[in-house]
């Protein structure tokens, strides 16, 4: 079933807060950066192609909205990692790019792998903490809609509700941006009845990771989101 993310509410599309500091860096001359950081669904996991991930389609729609200036989206995903590995690699990664903005993609490794969920609830604090530093606009990214992540019914497991809860308190607690990506892909399964089969790679035998025709309609809805949070 062909479907355009246009036909994604825009109340799920939305990320709940404004982006001043992307907005500012968008209205000089200068490029702009992003920094995508997350895990394998950063990086690209079930993807064709790195030019298939999320941070390169996003880029790439970014592009046809905004002609000047020129916009950068760093692709620092590492398969396999949650919130502590990552918020270990801030510095290199994240602060030494100087980016407007940062979206981190978390929780996901949390939930299916069985982690102690308050570390990852404090990791995620110290990270947002650490990124106030800079002047940079955060969105956070929230799991994805993947058998993977429910049970038979479809529904979420104790876990990834649990994860979705803290990503969501968290991101009102600290006022940052929240791309609700497992609503949306829900949305896209439930309600428009796209299968899972379309939406998610099954390369490994684990039904996690997202695939081309996803990462590509994960991108265009984040897109939709960053200019709506422009105004």
């Amino acid at each position: 079933m062909a479907m355009s993310t246009s036909e994604t509410p825009s109340t799920l599309v939305a990320l709940g807060r404004s982006l001043p500091n992307f907005a500012k860096a968008l209205s000089g001359q200068d490029a702009v950066t992003i920094v995508a950081i997350g895990s394998s669904s950063t990086e690209g996991d079930g993807a064709s192609s790195p030019d298939a991930s999320y941070p390169r389609r996003l880029e790439a729609t970014l592009a046809d909205r905004f002609r000047t200036p020129t916009i950068h989206v760093l692709n620092r995903g590492a398969g396999g990692e949650e919130a502590p590995d990552e918020v270990a690699r801030f510095d290199r990664d994240v602060l030494a790019n100087k980016p407007a903005l940062v979206i981190w993609q978390v929780g996901t490794n949390a939930a299916w792998k069985h982690y102690v969920l308050d570390d990852v609830r404090a990791a995620i604090v110290k990270g947002l903490d650490d990124l106030s530093t800079i002047g940079a606009d955060v969105v956070l990214m929230n799991l994805q809609f993947a058998p993977a992540l429910l049970d038979q019914q479809e529904a979420p497991t104790p876990e990834t509700q649990q994860m979705l809860d803290i990503i969501a308190t968290i991101a009102r607690n600290s006022g940052v941006a929240l791309f609700r990506r497992f609503e949306i892909m829900r949305y896209w399964h439930v309600d428009r009845g796209i299968p899972f089969d379309q939406m998610i790679s099954n390369f490994d035998g684990n039904w996690l990771h997202q695939n081309d025709w996803s990462y590509k309609c994960v991108a265009s809805a984040l897109c939709d989101g960053l200019v709506e949070a422009l105004d």
